[in-house]
């Protein structure tokens, strides 16, 4: 989900309401994570509360996600950490 961001130069805090900064400057390609609510130009942003829902990663380009469609070439985390081999998950 794409939000328009305003970051100060001086300090380097997000907010999204240009008051609440000293020397905003509007930051490009910002998502907002739904698990915590922070802003990051990182749409691979992983936070603790997104982390206790992460089952899968992609072998391809090593996204994470909760479900295996989210992704193109998924693999189960837990498997990975038995040391089983990868299979496809359709």
């Amino acid at each position: 989900m794409k939000n328009e961001v305003r970051i100060c130069k001086n300090c380097g805090k997000a907010a999204t309401d240009t008051g609440h900064l000293c020397d905003p400057v509007e930051m490009k390609d910002t998502y907002l994570c739904e698990h915590c609510g922070q802003s990051s130009t990182d749409p691979r942003h992983i936070c603790k509360p997104k982390l206790q829902h992460i089952n899968f990663v992609c072998m391809s380009c090593g996204r994470v996600a909760e479900l295996p469609g989210q992704l193109c070439n998924p693999r189960d985390i837990v498997l990975m950490a038995k040391g089983e081999p990868p299979t496809k998950i359709i």
